[in-house]
Order: structure tokens, then C-alpha cells, then sequence
């Protein structure tokens, strides 16, 4: 499991800058969590979420709603648990572990994937998407949103409407599956986000993703809460 891309290591940076480097370095991903929050809280999770998301939504959404302190480590564990068996059950998926979130992405080559200029659930993607429904239902408390993204091959608008109903048709699928509608949240940016060259073939495999953000909803926000405050 991937822990963290560059900018997400440059926050840690910062909060290891505040908290001293002894502290954050044997952090594990629960331990960091809260540690960041400490530090920065709920207002700058969501400034630096909101800069991120200009290049990574998914990421930024992750970020921006941090909680923070001994309630985010509680949050963090839960997560950690999560991101562990998503690794291990769907091997394809490109799993990192942010913060208080998970961000899992799904391309061609790693489960989730389109026959060309369609957006029907074929049959691969089926299986992935059972096994990633099974988890979800294991861990109630928490929220998805799920991103749909193209390459540049195409026009704008066409690759936009591409990725609308490429994010519309996995949302769908896991509500049919016996998920709640409300905990999933749909966008889709079509060309506009790629995270690979799209000038080689690989890359534009690779830009041709669903990305999914996964992050605590209100009810585990409180639970830990409750289960961190002090008597």
C-alpha cells in the first residue's frame, strides 16, 4: 500500500517541523493522523484540501476533512484496517493510505476498467466490485466519493460526459449491490485531472481511471470523538 504521494509528505513534513522529528517518524499511519491534526485542525485540513484538489480531488476531499488530534488517530485506525484489506482482497488496486481517508484508484490494468467509449459494468469490473461492496458493508461508517477521469483522446466534451457516466455507472452499481445511495458522493472531470503523461500509450491507459475517495462520515466522526475526550 502506497503511504502518501509528494504533497501529502510535504504536510507531514510541516507537522513534523511543529511536533519535532522524533515524534512523527516511527508514526504509523494512525499516529500521524493524529499528530497532523494536532496541529493543523478542521480550518487548515480544509485550506490545504482545497489547494490539492485543484490538481487531485479525491485527495483533496480526503484532506480537507480532517478532524485532527486523538479523535483523527481513532479515525486513522479505523482506515488503516480498511485500506489494509481493500490491498488485500482487490491486489489490482492502487491503494494509499492519506491522513484520515484512503484513495483507491482503478484503471485498465488493475480491475475497474471500460471497453472503449463505453461505461457499462463489464464483467472483470463486476468482480472487483463485489469484493470492494462486501468491505464497504463491513465498515458502514463511512462515505465514497467516486470520481470519474479520462485521457485527452477525444474532445473535451465528449471525454467529460465519457467520465459522468463512467462514475454514475460504478456509483449505481454498489447502491444496487445493497449500499446506501446517500454515503456516495459522484463526479466526474473527464480530460482536465490526469495524473500520467498522456503523450504514451501507458499513460493515457493509466489516466483512463475511477478514483475513490473514502472518508469518515458524521456518525464515526462522533464515535471518536466520544471514545477520545478526556474525563
Amino acid at each position: 500500500m502506497r503511504i502518501g504521494i509528494n504533497k501529502f509528505i510535504a504536510l507531514a513534513f510541516s507537522a513534523t517541523l511543529l511536533f519535532g522529528c522524533e515524534a512523527t517518524r516511527n508514526a504509523n499511519n494512525t499516529q500521524k493522523g493524529a499528530v497532523i491534526g494536532a496541529g493543523s485542525g478542521a480550518v487548515i485540513g480544509g485550506v490545504i484540501g482545497n489547494n490539492v484538489g485543484k490538481g487531485n480531488s479525491a485527495l483533496g476531499a480526503i484532506i480537507g476533512g480532517v478532524v485532527g488530534g486523538a479523535a483523527g488517530g481513532y479515525i486513522g485506525n479505523r482506515m488503516d484496517k480498511q485500506a489494509k484489506q481493500i490491498e488485500q482482497e482487490i491486489p489490482g488496486a492502487e491503494v494509499e493510505r492519506v491522513g484520515e481517508g484512503i484513495n483507491v484508484t482503478f484503471d485498465e490494468a488493475s480491475g475497474v476498467y471500460f471497453d472503449t467509449e463505453k461505461y457499462n459494468i463489464n464483467a472483470k469490473s463486476q468482480e472487483t466490485l463485489n469484493k470492494l461492496a462486501a468491505i464497504f458493508k463491513e465498515y458502514p461508517n463511512t462515505n465514497v466519493l467516486v470520481e470519474g477521469h479520462t485521457d485527452n483522446t477525444g474532445s473535451d466534451s465528449y471525454n467529460l460526459t465519457l467520465s459522468k457516466n463512467r462514475a454514475q455507472a460504478v456509483t449505481n452499481y454498489m447502491v444496487t449491490n445493497g449500499l446506501d445511495k446517500g454515503r456516495f458522493d459522484t463526479k466526474w472531470y473527464g480530460e482536465a485531472q490526469p495524473k500520467y503523461d498522456n503523450t504514451t500509450a501507458e499513460g493515457r491507459s493509466k489516466n483512463r481511471r475511477v478514483e475513490l475517495a473514502i472518508v469518515a462520515n458524521e456518525e464515526l466522526k462522533k464515535e471518536a470523538e466520544e471514545a477520545t475526550k478526556e474525563n
